[in-house]
């Protein structure tokens, strides 16, 4: 699958991972859509980055918590170009809640945030694409969802629900779009990690480093373009979930 003049819809896109997965795409050919919800500065600062690989871009600021919202940004997603053809659900919250600190705030933080706004991303998406004869999405699951950290149980829910929605939405939008996922381990550590924390995820992992984020959009791109691949979840972990 070439992705030039395609049209790629990348869920918090501004910075961090969504930047450089929407980076990855435009430089392959990609017309990039730029979801952000609160990083209006950031977002403007990669879309220039966009355009400077010689593609276009348009920014779409919304809370996917509200599913209006997730539904309007991929609708003019679609509208910007007339086409759709591949959504990247990337944005999702990471936050520690430990078990007796979990409230019902929090929770439904989380899981809208992380499960409920990507389903109904995905649905709108996928729906598209069938009708206009094809398309690819790609979710973000966690390799802690095979490790099970107490610490992190609400979060963790959300992920393993973004795995089984997977496999459940590449059957039901099957033969014409093609949906897939990825479980990143510790390839972007969140800011504020000491030395010893940094240490404790490379002795953690069978090939003893970390991972970047290219080990991420890689992983993207070669779903993007694997046209006989679908509801698969991709481990990118450098070996985390073995030890």
């Amino acid at each position: 699958m070439t992705l030039t003049n395609k049209v790629a819809l990348i869920t918090g896109g501004a910075k961090r991972l969504g930047k450089a997965i929407a980076l990855e795409l435009a430089g392959a050919g990609a017309n990039i859509a730029l979801h952000y919800h609160r990083s209006a500065e950031a977002a403007t600062a990669t879309a220039a980055e966009i355009r400077g690989l010689g593609v276009e871009v348009v920014q779409l600021q919304a809370d996917l918590t509200d599913v209006a919202e997730a539904e309007r940004v991929v609708d003019e997603a679609a509208a910007a170009w007339g086409r759709l053809d591949i959504l990247v659900n990337n944005a999702a919250i990471f936050k520690r809640t430990p078990i007796g600190t979990v409230t019902e705030a929090g929770w439904n933080e989380l899981l809208n945030t992380n499960l409920r706004a990507p389903f109904f991303c995905a649905q709108r998406a996928g729906l598209a694409m069938q009708q206009s004869g094809g398309g690819v999405i790609v979710n973000f699951t966690d390799t802690g969802v095979d490790l099970a950290w107490s610490g992190y149980v609400p979060y963790l829910i959300s992920k393993a629900g973004i795995e089984l929605m997977t496999y459940g939405l590449a059957k039901a939008l099957a033969p014409q779009v093609r949906v897939n996922g990825i479980a990143p381990g510790p390839v972007l550590l969140e800011e504020g990690h000491t030395v010893e924390e940094r240490d404790h995820f490379i002795r953690n992992t069978l090939l003893k480093r970390l991972g970047g984020p290219e080990s991420v959009t890689g992983a993207v791109l070669y779903l993007v373009q694997a046209e006989f691949i679908t509801g698969v979840v991709l481990p990118v972990d450098g070996g985390q979930r073995w030890k």
